[in-house]
Formats: C-alpha cells, structure tokens, sequence
C-alpha cells in the first residue's frame, strides 16, 4: 500500500470511527429525553433519526395497549393527524403537472355552489391556511358530529355557509375545513376517492407498505392504540375518519414517513420546481411572511432552517422535522395526545445537527443593578405583554395568560428560556428600554412601560369555602376543569394539563402563581356554585359545573 492509499485509508477509518462515537453519544442523550417523556408504563412512543437518509437511530417506548400490556415497538402505526396535510398538498401539485387544475383557480370551478361572499378564495389560499374560510374544528356544533360518517360534499355543506374569519390573504390561521376542500377538489379532478389517490399514486408506487387512510373497523397489523388523559389514562373518543379526511385522516409509521421525505428530497413525485412551491415562505397581502408553505410549516434551529409539520387528532400527537442543509430527518409519534412530541423531536434534531438548546451549564453572571433596570411591563407589536421580575438575583419572564419561567443570561443583555430555543434580548435606545423575544423564526419587538407589575393579595379562606367549589367543570364538550381540594389546598386541573393551586384573594376570586389568570366561581339563586368564569389575556372563559 504506498503512501496515499495509506492515508486515504487512515482518514476513511478515523471518519467513520467519529461518526460511529457521534452516533452513539446521540443514543444515549436521545434515551435519556425520550424515557422522561415517555415513562414505561403510560403511552408510549416511536422516535427515529436519520442523517444523509441512513436511519441512526430507531427506538420505541411505553405501551402500544394499556389493557392488554402490549409495549411500544419502533414499527407501530399510528395516526399522524395533520401530517396528512403533506400528502394533500403534493396530491394537489401532481394534479397541477398533469394539467387538471391551477393554483389560482377558483374554489367555485370545484363547488359550484359555495359561498365565496364576493371573493375570489383560490386554491393557494387554501393551501396556505390563509383563505378566510371558517375552520369546521373551531365550530360550537362540530362537537356533536363527531361520530357521524359524512360524504364528502355533506360535510362541506356542514361547514361553509359559517361566516367568513376575514377576507383572503388578509391573515395567516389554520385550517382544517381548507384542506378537507382540497380533497374534495382531488376527487373532482382524478375521478378517484382520496383514499385511492394517495394509496395508487403516492403510497403504492414509493413503498409506503405501512401507511393507510384511517380505518376503525379494518385490522391493521401493529396498530397503536390512541389514549387521552381526564385525571387518568382512557380511551380516545370516537372520531369518524370522513371528518379529518384529507386534512388529518391518514395512518403511518416513523419509518414509512422517512420513505416519503427522501421521495420528497429526490423530486420522485413532483418536478423540483414543483416541490419548490411547498416550501416557499409565502406573504399575506400586506407582505408579511406568514413561514408555511403547502402542508409543511417553515422555521429554523439556530439558524438552520427547518420544514416540519404536527399532527394531533383524538388519542394521537405527532411530529417530524426535516433540516434540507444537513439532510437530517426526525420524526417522533406518540399514541397520547397529552403529549407533545414537538418539543423532544425539536430538541432530538438540535442535537443531530450539534446545535444544542442552552442548559444552566451555559449561563454566565449579570450584575444585579442591570437586571433591576430590565424588570417592568413589556407590550410588544404582537399585542401580547410580557412582565419581567426579579427575585434572589433571577430573572423571570410572564406571557400574559402563561406561566412564569426562568431566564437565564447567555450574554449581559441576553436571557435563553430552560429547555427551549427562546431567548430574550434587551436594548436600552436613550431612556426608553426595548427587548426582543425570539421564539425559533418567530420574532416580536416590546418597549418597557410604565405599567405597575399586577400583584395579587393572598387571604386565608376557610376549608369549607374552599370545598364549596369542588367538582368538574365544562369549558365545552370534552374539555373540562376539575377542581379538588387537597391537603388544604384547592388544585385545578384542564383536561391533558398540569395540576396546579389557586390561592385567595377574595372568598370567590382565586389566582395561579404559575400563570397570570384568575378565577372567580358564580354562585346561582339558590346559594350553590354552578359555574365560574377565568379571566386570561383579556378573555372570560366560562365553566359550567358538571358535578
């Protein structure tokens, strides 16, 4: 072997050394995350990372079945709710390839009688979430349908003599009605069900052996069963596939989604040019970004840009995150949608990429007097207001409607938020202190106030008040609060939520320490509590007691 075969030797063996240590060092921080999020004996979940399209890590945890004690394995199939937006939106550019529709067609071309109310509502306004049009799933009377199997030209005359939400192009608000259009609109065009399509024209012809319309009554083999959590673990309510349809019926695995990101990648569906249109971060009319494509969201971790998108529907929460400049894939599916896969799958692909998110480890020392000129209340062009505290030399930061979180300097007047790519940076600009909050690609400027800090007087109230107003309470259908008295303390709980305690600041009005709310429980004529209302980011949310 002479001199340069020896060296090119040498550095291919160290190479593929460092990549082997790279990948089992993400093995065990990847372990680590996922086994905390998804202890053994509740609803598990399947992860999978792949860099260059090689899968270097594929892993499941918790349980497929409660009833039956059934473990998670990593080629369980769930439903991966609004991720079929991708499948969507790629059936909708193929048709566009072969002629059989336009981006700016007229939704009225496909549904001759819907109610555009003067508008011209496009179908690039329906794949980009900003085409007016009232979303069935923040309907009052959705919630009574649920089980009902609707054609789908019924369920479109369900939901679209609703009011519009604004006029299109004006705003940016997801929309799940949009995309149920979208394939009712697939259907005109191809002379095939939804389901044929994307099965004849996307899963068949890929190999997406694994990946289904939604069915309740078929037999999938290595079906996760989907759990809620009210207090305890159940079953999730009954949701006819006919309602998600084209928006989130679809059914896959970690490892079949992968499948379907490198076709994506290498343009065997679509023209590059074509799959190019996904990804663009479009503008509403007034030109601001609105970072969503066709069924993909745009975002970045530290600067690297991202193409992801979530998924939830009943006893299910998903995610994946591609990152096109390090090729590197993360998909994350739970069978509870109590969880929240977002946020590990986001911090899983932060460390694939050797961007990790800050810890304590990285904060450095501030001097107090310049943090005492950071506390106050913030308003920022977002219309949301921030409440930055100080207490024992910390820093901490409240959303309105939040809970309060740590800040933790990364620079003199820079402050990262524990376990998240947010940070805050101030600017003093003469007398007037200003900060900017990232969140990801999201960015928002506020200016110091004048404002008094809100402070709320704790008072002692007796147990017996306090049990007056235990019982569950219904927001609305499926979404309750439940109010316990425990150990001397009343705990409120939303349903998938935290528990945590209200104190007294009257005998009727309570207030989180966590979050900035309140609650004040409504007595009725006959002198029993029958219902209360939260105040929260100027909103009165009402709860009638069920028991």
């Amino acid at each position: 072997m002479n001199y340069l075969k020896k060296t090119l030797y040498i550095l291919i063996l160290f190479s593929g050394l460092s990549t082997t240590a790279h990948a089992q060092k993400l093995e065990k921080q990847f372990d680590k995350m996922l086994e905390k999020e998804f202890p053994p004996s509740g609803p598990g979940a399947t992860a999978l990372v792949a860099i260059h399209g090689k899968i270097i890590y594929q892993k499941a945890f918790g349980m497929a079945n409660l009833e039956l004690g059934v473990k998670t394995e990593p080629e369980m199939v769930y439903e991966i709710g609004s991720i079929t937006k991708q499948f969507t939106a790629v059936s909708i550019l193929m048709l566009m390839e072969q002629g059989k529709l336009n981006l700016d067609d007229d939704i009225t071309k496909f549904i001759k009688d819907y109610p555009t109310h003067g508008y011209h509502i496009s179908i690039h306004h329906l794949l980009t979430h900003t085409s007016g049009i009232k979303s069935y799933t923040s309907m009052k009377n959705w919630f009574s349908v649920w089980r009902k199997d609707f054609k789908p030209k019924e369920f479109i005359d369900f939901f679209k003599n609703e009011p519009m939400d604004f006029a299109p192009g004006e705003e940016w608000r997801y929309n799940n009605s949009a995309y149920f259009i979208l394939g009712y609109i697939i259907e005109k065009v191809s002379g095939q069900t939804y389901e044929q399509f994307v099965k004849s024209n996307i899963f068949e012809p890929l190999g997406m052996h694994h990946t289904f319309y939604g069915s309740h009554s078929k037999i999938i083999k290595n079906r996760a069963y989907g759990y809620q959590k009210r207090g305890d673990y159940k079953n999730a309510d009954y949701l006819s596939f006919t309602q998600p349809y084209a928006a989130g019926a679809l059914m896959s695995t970690v490892e079949d989604l992968l499948i379907w990101n490198r076709a994506i990648r290498s343009n065997k569906l679509v023209k590059k040019e074509s799959i190019d249109l996904a990804f663009t971060n479009y503008e509403l009319n007034n030109g601001k970004k609105i970072n969503y494509g066709y069924g993909w969201g745009l975002n970045d971790i530290n600067g690297s840009p991202t193409i992801e998108h979530s998924g939830g529907i009943f006893g299910y929460a998903t995610n994946s995150i591609y990152l096109p400049n390090e090729d590197v894939f993360v998909a994350v599916f739970s069978n509870c949608d109590c969880h929240d896969p977002g946020q590990v799958s986001t911090r899983m692909a932060a460390l694939a990429i050797n961007k990790p998110y800050p810890t304590q480890k990285d904060a450095i020392a501030v001097d107090n007097e310049y943090l005492k000129k950071l506390v106050g209340v913030y308003e920022f062009e977002d219309h949301t207001t921030r409440i930055i505290t100080l207490h024992d030399n910390n820093l901490y930061s409240q959303r309105t409607g939040s809970s309060k979180k740590r800040l933790y300097p990364i620079k003199r007047n820079t402050f990262f938020f524990e376990n998240s790519l947010s940070k805050i940076q101030f600017q003093e600009e003469g007398n007037q202190m200003e900060a900017s909050f990232s969140n990801r690609i999201n960015k928002t400027k506020g200016i110091k106030t004048d404002k008094p800090i809100p402070l709320h007087n704790e008072i002692q109230v007796s147990p017996e008040i306090l049990k007056r107003y235990i019982g569950v309470y219904e927001i609305r259908p499926g979404f309750n609060i439940s109010v316990t008295f425990e150990n001397g303390k009343l705990m409120t709980q939303a349903t998938g939520r935290q528990k945590f305690q209200v104190y007294p600041e009257s005998e009727t009005k309570f207030f989180p320490k966590v979050f900035d709310a309140e609650i004040e429980f409504i007595e009725n004529d006959s002198g029993n509590i029958d219902s209360f209302i939260i105040y929260k980011g100027g909103q009165k949310i009402i709860g009638k007691k069920k028991s």
